[in-house]
C-alpha cells in the first residue's frame, strides 16, 4: 500500500506506462507504415510555387468542399484513372515543425474531387477565371468567388498575368484584372495535382459496382470510335460550354466556328493537340490533346462531335485522316 500512498512513485509509474504504450501502440506502427508506404518511384515533389499554393489552398478553406481521394467505386472513375492507394499520400509531410499538415483527402465532396484536376483541367486561364468568378464558367456553381486574390491595374507590367473576364462579370471593375502571386501559386498547386502512374507491371485496384454498358447496336463507323460527346464533356466543355457557345471575351464559340466547320483538318487537329494562341480577344488555349494523352481515336470522336452538334452540319472526318496528322505531331515533338 506504500506504493499507492507515494504520489511520486504512483504518477511516475503511470507516466512511464503511458509513454511506453504510446511508443508501442502509436509511434512504432506509424514509423513502420512510413517505411511500407513510400511514395511511388516516379512521384514528383511540389515546386516552391505549388507548395505555397498548397498553403493558400488550406488557408482559404478549399478542403471544406473539395476532396482528394478516388474511391474504388465506379462513380469515382470520372475523378481519376485509378483508385487511390496509400502511396499517393505517403509523401505528405508536416507543414513545419510546429504545424501539422492538413488532411487534404477531405470528407465532403460539395465541389469536384481534385485528385487528378491537373490533368483534367490544366488550363491556367480557365482556372484563374474560375477562381475570380466561378459563375463565369459554370452557371450553377455554388463555389464562392475569390476576388481578393486579384488586383485591378490600369497598365500591365511585363510579368503581370491578366485574367480575361467576360463583360457581364466585370461590374464595377475599371481596369485590367491581374492575378496576384498567391493566385498564381494556388493555380500552380492545382495544376500539380495529377495521379502518378503506377510502375510498369503493377496493376491497380478495379473500380467496383460498374454500370452495365448499353447493348444497343451500333453501326460500323461509330463502333470504331469512343463516345465523342463524353470526351467533349470531359476535355472541352469547361471552356466552350455544353452548348458550344463558349464565353464571350474569354473562350471562343465552337457553334458556327469556321475552324470547326471548315475543311482545314490539320489546323483543327493542331489546335486540339498543341493549343492555340492567335486570338487576342480570347484566353490562350492549352494543349488539351497532349496534356490529356488523347489518342487519335479520341481526337477523331471529339472533332466529329463538334462538327455535327449545336447546328453545325459539317462532314465528319475519318480516323485515318486524323491519325496521319497526330503521328506527324508526335514524331516532330520527339525530335
Amino acid at each position: 500500500m506504500e506504493f499507492f500512498n507515494n504520489h511520486i512513485k504512483l504518477f511516475g509509474t503511470a507516466l512511464a506506462l503511458f509513454v511506453g504504450l504510446t511508443i508501442v501502440v502509436a509511434i512504432l506502427p506509424a514509423i513502420n507504415n512510413q517505411k511500407n508506404n513510400a511514395p511511388l518511384p516516379n512521384a514528383v515533389e511540389l515546386s516552391e510555387e505549388a507548395f505555397l499554393g498548397k498553403q493558400s489552398f488550406i488557408s482559404n478553406g478549399c478542403v471544406a468542399c473539395h476532396t482528394q481521394q478516388v474511391r474504388n467505386v465506379d462513380m469515382d472513375k470520372v475523378w481519376g484513372n485509378r483508385p487511390g492507394i496509400a502511396a499517393d499520400y505517403a509523401g505528405i509531410t508536416r507543414t513545419s515543425i510546429w504545424i501539422n499538415t492538413a488532411t487534404l483527402m477531405g470528407t465532403e465532396r460539395t465541389g469536384s474531387d481534385l485528385t487528378n484536376v491537373g490533368s483534367r483541367q490544366p488550363s491556367a486561364a480557365w482556372n484563374l477565371l474560375h477562381l475570380f468568378q466561378p459563375r463565369a464558367v459554370v452557371d450553377q456553381s455554388i463555389m464562392p468567388a475569390y476576388p481578393w486574390l486579384f488586383e485591378i491595374k490600369n497598365n500591365l507590367a511585363e510579368t503581370d498575368v491578366e485574367v480575361i473576364v467576360p463583360d457581364e462579370f466585370r461590374k464595377n471593375v475599371n481596369g485590367k484584372i491581374v492575378a496576384t502571386k498567391e493566385a498564381l501559386n494556388l493555380i500552380a498547386y492545382l495544376q500539380s495535382l495529377k495521379q502518378t502512374p503506377l510502375p510498369d507491371g503493377k496493376s491497380s485496384l478495379e473500380f467496383l459496382y460498374k454500370k452495365q454498358e448499353s447493348t444497343s447496336p451500333k453501326n460500323e463507323q461509330t463502333s470504331l470510335l469512343p463516345d465523342g460527346q463524353l470526351l467533349y464533356t470531359n476535355n472541352c466543355q469547361a471552356c466552350h460550354q455544353a452548348n458550344g457557345e463558349g464565353l464571350k471575351g474569354a473562350f471562343p464559340p465552337l457553334k458556327g466556328s469556321a475552324i470547326v466547320t471548315g475543311e482545314d483538318l490539320e489546323l483543327f487537329v493542331n489546335i486540339i493537340m498543341l493549343g492555340y494562341d492567335a486570338r487576342p480577344e480570347y484566353a490562350t488555349m492549352n494543349a488539351v490533346g497532349t496534356d490529356n494523352n488523347l489518342t487519335p481515336e479520341e481526337v477523331t470522336a471529339i472533332i466529329n462531335h463538334e462538327k455535327t452538334s449545336w447546328g453545325n452540319n459539317a462532314k465528319p472526318v475519318t480516323l485515318e485522316e486524323v491519325k496521319k496528322i497526330t503521328d506527324f505531331i508526335n514524331t516532330t515533338a520527339k525530335k
